[in-house]
């Protein structure tokens, strides 16, 4: 399969956030995320992307079809969500760059676009002046019943990057899990690298 890695910006970024929103909610569905998500939460959560001025987002392309994306913007444009967590460390939003979500069909998996889509975000991250890039993975427990055998978590690969666990970082989210007719809340883990 050949695909194509490009960043996208302002209008550019604009343009593909509705295939952004159907891939969030497939590639989401799955474990660990198990999210039941729908296009209109989609279109708000995106929002942000269009009001930040240094939003990215990465795409993969498979001739003009996005079939993976990888997007961050300056962690202070998601303040509302996310300064509580950092209230305990050293950090100062304004030096972070938040890696948001990274969504990549299966069958394109294990060619090496996780690797590029962090490559990109960071350089972004780099031309904004920022000292430190940084995510946020949900926490499930490892009897979860929806957990799949196979599973294999990614760690290994987020720590082969550079990334370190921040202890005691954690922010909370709500949402519906697949199979429920309720949102709970889930807490995630927050990673970070120096730059």
């Amino acid at each position: 399969m050949s695909v194509e890695i490009r960043e996208l910006t302002g209008d550019d970024l604009d343009q593909y956030l509705p295939d952004l929103a159907r891939l969030r909610m497939r590639v989401f569905r799955d474990w660990p995320y198990l999210y039941e998500g729908s296009f209109e939460y989609e279109h708000r959560y995106l929002e942000s992307y269009r009001e930040s001025a240094g939003a990215i987002l990465v795409g993969a392309f498979d001739g003009a079809r996005l079939v993976g994306a990888a997007t961050g913007t300056p962690m202070e444009d998601h303040e509302d969500d996310f300064a509580g967590a950092f209230q305990t460390t050293e950090l100062a939003l304004g030096d972070i760059f938040y890696c948001a979500e990274s969504v990549l069909l299966p069958e394109y998996r294990g060619q090496g676009i996780g690797h590029a889509f962090f490559d990109k975000r960071e350089g972004h991250a780099r031309t904004l002046g920022r000292s430190y890039a940084a995510f946020c993975g949900v926490i499930r427990p490892d009897d979860h019943p929806m957990k799949p055998h196979d599973y294999h978590p990614l760690d290994p690969f987020w720590q082969k990057r550079g990334y370190e666990k921040l202890t005691g970082v954690l922010a909370e989210f709500q949402w519906t899990d697949v199979g429920h007719s309720r949102q709970t809340s889930k807490k995630l883990q927050f990673w970070i690298r120096k730059l």
